[in-house]
């Protein structure tokens, strides 16, 4: 005889290693967090997915801004603690 009760899924921010979870890349967020902006900015959603889509809005910017900041501080170990201003040209 089987348990009545399903086991609940554990929200991605909940979980160990949730970070990871996110997205498989900066860019693959990045894309994905543009699509949900276009989506909640053309107000054509009902209230219930406006708020799924904002929290995992939420999720994806947290998780390009942890990738950034990663990336940050390899580039300081780089230039030996200093962080040097970007020339792009």
């Amino acid at each position: 005889m089987t348990s009545p009760s399903t086991p609940k899924k554990t929200p991605p921010s909940a979980r160990a290693g949730a970070a990871s979870d996110v997205a498989a890349s900066y860019e693959a967020a990045l894309e994905e967090l543009e699509q949900l902006v276009a989506q909640l900015d053309a107000g054509q959603l009902p209230l219930d997915q406006l708020l799924t889509r904002y929290q995992r809005g939420a999720e994806l910017l947290a998780f390009c801004r942890s990738r950034l900041e990663a990336v940050e501080n390899q580039i300081k170990v780089l230039e030996g603690g200093e962080l040097k201003p970007w020339d792009a040209a």
